[in-house]
């Protein structure tokens, strides 16, 4: 059976007139599945019934299963299986007015944080650009009826498991599908891509005609060299002076500014001269930049602690006292082990009926 999803609109028109179908016959399945967010080709009801029977005998609608989805009060964690058996988890987190969902990329992650669960699996494989995007559409097909706002999701934000663009292609693609006016249409203003600051894949971002037009967060966690290689061992091969340097001239969008996240960890990266040293870097830069400070979400498989709320706001207000933007997010989805570094593809995940899914 041929999968629809993940595919583009020529893509999916090339699979039509290959299928001996008319052409505009791509445009109406396009339009049910990230339009309508529908995946029983009985319910496509411009289309002729033989043709309804045929895609359903034909043709599969998604690329994961959905195992379970455990529910918080400001989020919901969703749990997919892949074909091959691995286990995704994406996050939709409930904001005052809309829904912002957390997007996973990569099964694991290689780049090693010590701060994040996801690093301790290591990174098993990329997920396909239909793996990518399956994940909106089934939260999407599960939100649909619900009151406006809260029909569509309104942010999509690529921090989940993995780094996004140690997956450059299928990422690509994945917001290509996104951006599309006559698809899911999310705007480029509220889809962010986070990295971890890898050089050569973020030039690779800068000089592409669509990713280049969205958000770029970077997890930076760290005024200089030495404590970000600390918690960052990426940063052995992408220095922090040239990760800098290169932020400091990223062609942005007009009206756009960087993100820079910055985990704090009690201890290691939250001193009042941590603070000060993050300050003298971003000032001279202010109109580029907004920091978005992130107490450290505890995990019973690391080894670190969260700040106190004291030295939180110490740190923020050195920030704003030079007139920077400072943020802070107290995480969501915590208590579904959903926040910020909290996701893992390999765990015993309880399941609301009672009983484990172990990958």
């Amino acid at each position: 059976m041929e999968l629809l999803v993940g595919k583009t609109l020529k893509e999916l028109r090339d699979w039509a007139v290959q299928k001996g179908l008319e052409r505009y016959r791509a445009d109406q399945i396009y339009h049910w599945i990230y339009k309508k967010w529908e995946d029983d080709p009985e319910r496509f009801t411009n289309l002729s019934k033989d043709l309804r029977r045929w895609l359903k005998e034909n043709a599969r609608f998604h690329a994961l299963e959905k195992v379970e989805k455990v529910e918080g009060p400001d989020s919901v964690k969703y749990l997919f299986r892949t074909d091959d058996g691995h286990l995704v988890e994406t996050v939709l987190i409930k904001e005052k007015d809309h829904w912002t969902l957390c997007v996973s990329t990569q099964i694991g992650c290689n780049v090693g944080c010590t701060f994040c669960a996801t690093a301790r699996d290591g990174l098993i494989r990329n997920l396909t650009a239909a793996e990518i995007v399956d994940q909106l559409l089934w939260v999407q097909k599960d939100i649909k009826d619900l009151p406006k706002p809260w029909h569509k999701v309104r942010n999509v934000v690529f921090m989940g498991m993995g780094e996004p663009l140690a997956n450059f292609n299928n990422l690509k693609k994945a917001v290509e599908i996104f951006v599309d006016q006559k698809g899911v249409d999310v705007s480029k203003r509220r889809l962010t891509v986070s990295s971890s600051g890898i050089l050569y894949q973020l030039k690779k971002m800068a000089e592409d005609p669509v990713l280049s037009q969205v958000n770029l967060a970077i997890s930076l966690n760290a005024p200089d060299q030495e404590t970000r290689e600390k918690i960052m061992p990426v940063t052995r091969t992408n220095r922090f002076e040239d990760l800098w340097k290169f932020l400091t001239n990223y062609p942005l969008p007009e009206g756009r500014k960087i993100t820079l996240e910055y985990v704090l960890i009690k201890g290691v990266n939250d001193s009042p001269e941590h603070a000060r040293k993050l300050a003298r870097l971003v000032a001279p830069h202010r109109k580029r930049f907004k920091v978005n400070l992130i107490p450290f979400n505890p995990s019973p498989t690391l080894p670190y602690e969260r700040p106190s709320e004291e030295v939180v706001r110490r740190f923020q207000k050195i920030l704003l006292d030079e007139a920077i933007i400072a943020t802070i997010r107290w995480s969501k989805g915590q208590e579904v082990f959903g926040a910020c570094g909290q996701l893992r593809a390999k765990r015993e995940i309880p399941l609301l009926g009672g009983g484990f899914v172990k990958n």
